[in-house]
């Protein structure tokens, strides 16, 4: 994990640093980002963080370039600093950016995981950005954060006048389903009637800043057959970069990969007869960018708060035996190792015998990077952004079946609920419709593996979150289950401190004579045999 930086040291580079001198405006440029959770970078320093998005922004401004920052949600959980600050430390950050070029940001559905309707408050109080929101109302009690929330926003570049509509995901589709901030599920309708005002008020642009899923993204996007004016939507809720170029009767879809990893530059054009033009750019957010010293003092003043809280954060607990990826990219798409290590304590959570089967939705496993060499208590801390108790149940192999099918739906690659597996090996052909899509679920038997028995019964240990049918698990409620219990992030590291004390280390190679899940490729592949 990234290290703490000297504060000192910053301050130094600050007063060495001169200011550039900012030609006039030649045009807008927006800096898009989705689904950031860290105040710094991820990756040990090397991938991400607003530092180089900052960096970035200051660069197109003394292009001369008018610069604004689109955020599509999920910021202020969840995350280690979240448990301890409610997402404060987000809206510092954010505040930051405010500072070098304006923010809007669309709320996530993450926005709301704690804190309750005080916390949101809270925050939007703190934030000196701009909330936007069409389909949805901020109704805490509190009156400023509840007036806070900006509908059918219009902001001014120049002569010309830009129009945002701006979408959260409803609890039907997988939102937070919260009292204090009540949406509105008819997406559509509000979008058509949002993009209506804006046009009435003249508007020369309009654009979507929306945290919804994909496909109803790419709904919305037709709405540019009727309002010409509607050129682009930028989004999150996915974690991994998203592009559909725009056309005479579709508006461009855009979303960036989560925490800054990846980030889009869109520069607007207008000509003599006010007419835009739209250029974006995928931008890899790496070590090619610099590090943007003022933000680094933000960054530091963090981290050294949230040592203070955990001074034995960077102390190692044990060692790893392989690079395990839990990088959002690879954990949320295939098996890896650190997703199979952690699944496998699950299944002696509740003690001898081991339960047959255990899996997790890779959505729970937030840290974002790659565990190597020293594994440190911030590894085990970043991974688990919720709270993880588990249930111990029954099903029979049939249900079982139909219950992972759940976990190989179909849309974009890299998906939260995308499961990580302990007791069985699954192949899967993605061609096949959605919930029939397992070619072949096997269990181990004598050394070797065979087809799960139908009507035989099977023992099982879940996140309570799964139980209840998060992520579209619909697991039987009809059997036995055991009341929520054992901790899995404790699990996690006493699995790993024991290890530490034995002189072990952690974690096995995932090669193709132990892998547990394949996705067929071609028609005539087998399953686990290529």
């Amino acid at each position: 994990m990234k290290k703490s930086i000297a504060i000192t040291f910053i301050v130094l580079l600050l007063t060495s640093c001169t200011a550039t001198p900012v030609a006039p405006s030649s045009g807008l440029t927006f800096f898009h980002l989705n689904d950031t959770y860290r105040v710094g970078a991820v990756e040990d320093g090397k991938a991400g963080g607003f530092s180089r998005v900052v960096t970035l922004a200051r660069d197109a401004k003394a292009e001369g370039r008018e610069v604004r920052f689109l955020h599509g949600g999920d910021f202020l959980y969840p995350s280690l600093e979240s448990a301890l600050w409610n997402g404060l430390q987000m809206v510092d950050a954010f505040n930051f950016l405010n500072e070098v070029a304006p923010l809007y940001a669309v709320a996530g559905n993450h926005e709301f995981d704690r804190g309750g309707a005080s916390g949101l408050a809270a925050a939007v109080n703190a934030s000196e950005f701009v909330w936007v929101g069409d389909n949805y109302s901020f109704t805490t009690g509190d009156a400023a954060a509840d007036g806070a929330l900006q509908k059918a926003f219009i902001f001014s570049h120049g002569e010309r006048r830009i129009g945002v509509f701006s979408l959260l995901l409803h609890p039907n589709d997988g939102g937070a389903e919260r009292d204090f901030v009540p949406t509105d599920p008819a997406y559509m309708d509000v979008a058509r009637r949002t993009i209506g005002q804006l046009e009435g008020a003249g508007v020369d642009l309009i654009i979507g800043i929306t945290h919804l899923h994909l496909r109803t993204d790419m709904e919305l996007a037709t709405l540019k057959a009727e309002h010409p004016k509607f050129r682009f939507i930028v989004g999150g809720h996915e974690h991994e970069p998203q592009y559909y170029s725009g056309s005479a009767s579709n508006a461009a879809v855009m979303k960036g990969a989560s925490n800054a990893r990846l980030i889009w530059r869109i520069d607007v054009d207008f000509d003599d007869a006010g007419m835009p033009t739209i250029n974006e750019q995928r931008i890899p957010i790496d070590e090619s960018i610099e590090l943007d010293p003022e933000y680094e003092v933000l960054a530091a003043k963090w981290r050294e708060r949230l040592l203070d809280r955990f001074p034995f954060l960077e102390a190692r607990v044990g060692v790893a035996a392989v690079p395990m990826s839990a990088l959002e990219e690879i954990i949320r798409t295939t098996e890896t190792s650190w997703g199979n290590f952690i699944v496998d304590q699950m299944r002696t959570a509740f003690g001898d015998p081991a339960t047959d089967f255990a899996f997790i939705n890779s959505g729970t496993l937030r840290i974002d990077d790659v565990i190597e060499d020293d594994i440190a208590f911030e590894d085990i801390a970043r991974t688990f952004g919720f709270t993880s108790f588990l249930r111990h149940t029954t099903l029979t192999g049939a249900e079982f079946k139909r219950v992972m099918e759940a976990g190989y739906r179909g849309g974009p690659e890299s998906q939260g609920y995308f499961p990580q597996i302990s007791g069985f090996r699954v192949c899967v052909d993605p061609s096949r419709a959605e919930f029939a899509r397992i070619v072949s679920l096997q269990v181990p038997v004598d050394g070797g593996w065979q087809e799960i028995e139908a009507d035989r019964e099977y023992t099982l240990v879940v996140p309570d979150y799964l139980f209840g049918g998060g992520d579209g698990y619909e697991i039987p409620k009809d059997r036995f289950a055991s009341r929520p219990a054992s901790e899995l992030k404790y699990l996690v590291l006493d699995a790993i401190l024991r290890a530490q004390g034995l002189g072990e280390q952690v974690g096995v190679a995932v090669t193709k004579e132990n892998r547990r899940f394949h996705r067929l490729l071609e028609p005539k592949e087998r399953c686990f045999i290529d």
